[in-house]
């Protein structure tokens, strides 16, 4: 049986890690809330376990760097590629959150691959 320190909103490291890069996919349910979400349980909890801090900091590094990529295929969108940068920057943002569950489901720390490293 799992101590109290152990948990972190009532859920297992493993869990709580998963559920930190799957609460992205909130922010197609309530605007900006997959953005919210993972900082706010980042925040609450990586000063007591250092693999929340490390995959943490890896979603708000994603987080940053998908932002940055959205205006620049927002501004490309008037040279036609844009919508095509778009339409992949989605489908990376549906799967590197399913990616970066399912490793750190198996106590792993995934860096997600094109992000820009700004807090490190």
């Amino acid at each position: 049986m799992e101590t109290q320190e152990n948990q972190f909103w009532g859920m297992n490291e493993n869990s709580f890690i998963s559920l930190m890069h799957v609460s992205q996919f909130a922010g197609f349910i309530i605007p900006f809330a997959g953005y919210a979400l993972p900082v706010m349980m980042w925040i609450s909890n990586k000063d007591k376990n250092e693999n929340i801090d490390e995959n943490g900091k890896n979603i708000i590094n994603w987080l940053i760097s998908s932002t940055i990529y959205a205006i620049i295929s927002a501004i490309l969108i008037f040279v036609v590629i844009g919508i095509a940068l778009l339409i992949v920057l989605l489908a990376l943002c549906i799967i590197f959150p399913i990616i970066g569950a399912s490793k750190s489901n198996n106590n792993e720390i995934w860096k997600y691959p094109l992000a820009i490293s700004f807090i490190k």
